[in-house]
This record gives structure tokens, sequence and C-alpha cells, in this order.
């Protein structure tokens, strides 16, 4: 079959398509040209239209003051220098946990369930307890220990500090040799420990929490540190129910919270307060009742057994003229007592509420930057709490059917303390071992003589 001829040129050498084609590219330049000129006379009209303006002149911005930076040791976390010499450099931290430290509180002896807390009615604190020199220790290089704890041990004593910074040290007593084997520091928190705690049942395992809203286990076995909960306000109270120890219960603002550690988030919340709450505090016989304290000047008394999750209601509310610091049942469960804010200590009977006895003692604390809690020792008759003079006052107590009687005479004194001791912990499982932290990042052990 024959192809279609060729389109023939014409004189220009052009084909008839190439003809046309040049044709619409002249056309269309013509259009967009006339289209130029349209637009540019249309925009000299709109600007001949518009008001003259004022030219502003940029407006000079004030010249800002130089940001003082503050290069002092006591923001830095660290403990003043020596009379002469440079300033001591920071020791390295980590959460990582040492070998040593988690082989000598994982070979201890835990109490068994019947014994958590021993009790010892003929105990005489004011005359059986001495401070030696060589149970002072600086546990951290922060200068304030808001939190402490005596692990529940039989047969060992360690001792917990919770730093102002977010570090936590910790002091095995019992071991012989030097501090690098027997004091060891980390910084699993940012931000000012609020409360460290430990399960007789489980003491290998540590939780303490912070103003960062943290909550951190120390887990020994697998020896690090792990975040097991992150709330958006500070925790300051930390807890575990008696006979349960992977139930923390923990203070967030206004509420009180049930985390389970074997889920890994809260169960259970409720609305205890009307502002933050600073203790939680389980009655040693009845486990279901648990006594908090907050800022808004109330000590409350709860039963979880009637608890709801929306309002919830107390079985008493004991109110103060101050915001409250601490409310803890004594080793009995007979009596509770609260501390406020401005250092005033009450005792009440948990049976009738309305007995109750305010204690008279010295509260001028000056421009100190700690708050005092007053806790129970091994009996119902003995009470610790600082005092301004750097001494521990041992407030005795007498519970007797119709009323409560205290005698605030009897101080502890030692010239190896040599700062205001605020925080307090006695050994659940020994006797006479009482440790007190101070804002000069040290630690005081005091002994049976």
């Amino acid at each position: 079959m024959a192809s279609p001829p060729e389109p023939e040129p014409d004189a220009g050498g052009l084909t008839d398509y190439e003809r046309r084609r040049a044709e619409n590219i002249r056309r269309n330049g013509v259009i967009l040209d006339s289209l130029r000129r349209k637009a540019a006379e249309l925009s000299a009209i709109i600007q001949l239209s518009r008001p003259p303006t004022k030219k502003q002149q940029p407006r000079a911005r004030p010249r800002a003051a130089p940001a003082v930076v503050r290069r002092s040791l006591r923001t830095q976390g660290l403990p003043p220098p020596p009379a002469s010499g440079p300033a001591p450099a920071p020791p390295r931290r980590s959460t990582r946990i040492t070998p040593s430290l988690a082989s000598a509180i994982l070979d201890a002896t835990s109490p068994p369930a019947s014994e958590a807390k021993v009790r010892d009615d003929g105990f005489d604190a004011r005359t059986e307890l001495v401070l030696r020199p060589s149970n002072v220790r600086r546990l951290v290089s922060a200068d304030r220990i808001p939190s402490l704890r005596i692990l529940p041990l039989v047969d060992r004593t360690v001792v917990a500090a919770g730093s102002n910074v977010g570090h936590v040290g910790f002091w095995v007593v019992d071991d012989d040799g030097d501090d690098a084997h027997r004091v060891f520091e980390y910084m699993p928190h940012l931000s000012s420990v609020g409360a460290i705690v430990a399960h007789a049942a489980k003491p290998h395992k540590i939780y303490s929490c912070s103003h960062g809203g943290e909550i951190c286990l120390m887990d020994l076995e697998r020896e690090n540190f792990n975040i097991t909960r992150l709330s958006e306000f500070p925790i300051l109270s930390l807890c575990q129910a008696p006979n349960s120890p992977s139930c923390l219960y923990f203070g967030e603002e206004t509420d009180v919270k049930l985390f389970d550690d074997r889920i890994g988030k809260v169960s259970t919340s409720w609305n205890a307060h009307a502002s933050r709450i600073n203790s939680i505090d389980f009655h040693p016989e009845n486990t279901y009742m648990l006594a908090t304290s907050s800022r808004d000047g109330t000590a409350c008394m709860w039963d979880l057994r009637t608890m709801k999750k929306k309002g919830a209601e107390s079985l008493v509310v004991l109110e103060h003229d101050r915001g409250l610091q601490s409310a803890y049942f004594s080793p009995s469960g007979h009596m509770v007592a609260t501390t406020s804010l401005d250092g005033i200590v009450r005792v009440f009977s948990v049976d009738n509420f309305e007995n109750f006895h305010t204690v008279e003692r010295n509260n001028n604390i000056g421009t100190h930057l700690s708050t005092f809690k007053a806790i129970w020792g091994w009996n119902d008759m003995d009470l610790f709490i600082g005092n301004a003079t750097r001494a521990i006052d041992v407030i005795s107590v007498d519970l007797n059917d119709s009323s409560i009687s205290t005698t605030n005479n009897a101080c502890l004194k030692s010239e190896h303390m040599v700062s205001i001791p605020y925080r307090f912990s006695a050994h659940p499982c020994k006797v006479g071992h009482l440790a007190c932290s101070s804002s000069s990042g040290k630690v005081f052990l005091w002994t049976r003589a």
C-alpha cells in the first residue's frame, strides 16, 4: 500500500502546520502585551487614589540589662569549699546502681510479715540514745535532705536520703572500710525528692518521688533506676499498702492516687483535699484505714472500703490553723500525731478525736528554710522532732480513757550534730537506731549507748 504524500513547503520553506503554529504564537504575544499594559494602568490608578502615609521609623528597643549568672556552689548543689584552697570537684553520679550496694541490701535479712515494725514499750530514748562521731555522714553533695528512710532490714542498717536537687544517697552503716565502699550517691530525679519508701516484704525495691512529678523504682536485682510514673504535678507523699508492696498510694496535688506496679498504671483516684497533700500513712493494724495531711490545714482519716472515686467522704476531718506537714499513726494505732507548718504538734486519740492535746514547744525557727515533721519511735510514749537549737525534742505522751497529756522537757543534744535536724526515720527492725537529716547534707545516726 502506498504511503500518503508529504506536505508541500511554501516559498519561505515552512510547512502549513509550522505556519499556523507561528501565527498562533504571534497572536498570543499581542494579547499578553495588551494585558500587561492594562494591568500597569490599573496599578497606577490605585496608587494615585491612596492617601499619602508617613513612613514609620523603627522604634529603638531598650537595651536589656545583662543577665547575672550565679556561680555559687549552693546553686550548683555542691558543698561549701574548705577554709583555703579551691572548691572540690563534684562527684561522679549515675543512675546505674553500684553492685556492692546491691549485694549489701540483697544479702540482708528481711523481717517476717508479723514483725514488719518492732515495738519496745520499755525503751527510754532520753537516756539510751547517743550520737557517736563515727555515725555522722554526708550522703549527698547538695545542701538539704527533705526525705529520709532507714530500710526495713533485720541484720543491717542502710540509710537512704533524698536531696533538694534530686540526688539519692545510701549509707551502709554496718560495712567496714572507707566511705567509698559505704556511701553511694545517685541522681534518679531532676528536682527535690519528696519521699522514699521500701516495703518490708520487698526491701530490694525502693521507690522515691519528687517535685518534678516522677516516681522512680530502684530495682536492686536489675541494678538500675526506672521511672514508673511521670506526672505534670509535684508528688511529695508516697506510701505502700501494708499488705501489698506493689500498691503505691501517692498525693498528686489534691488527689490521693493508687498506682499498681503490677499493671504499671493508676487504678484509682480520690479527691481528698483542697490543697497539696504532704503525707499519707496507714494504720498499723487496720490496713484499710489511712491518714492524710495537707496544706489546706486539715488531716483526714479515710476508710478505703467506703471511699468513692468522686466525692470521697472521710471518717473525720481534723482542722488546724496552719497548713499541715504530716499526720502519722502511733505504733499501736491508738493515736495520731500531726505537725503544722509553724512546728506545732497535736496528738489525737483515734477512738475519740475530740480527745487531743497541743504540745507546747519552742517554735522559733526564724528564717530556717526547712519544716519539721514529728515521728513516733518504737512505742506510743515517744515523739521525735527537731528544734532550732540543733537538738531533738523528745515529747512524752500519755493516753488514758479521758485525756491525753504530754511532757516536753527532754532534749537530745550532741556536739557532733552541728546543724538543725528536721527529718527523722526510726529503724523499723532495730530499736534504738534513729536517723535524722539536716540542711547541711549530713545524716546523724543516734544509737543505743
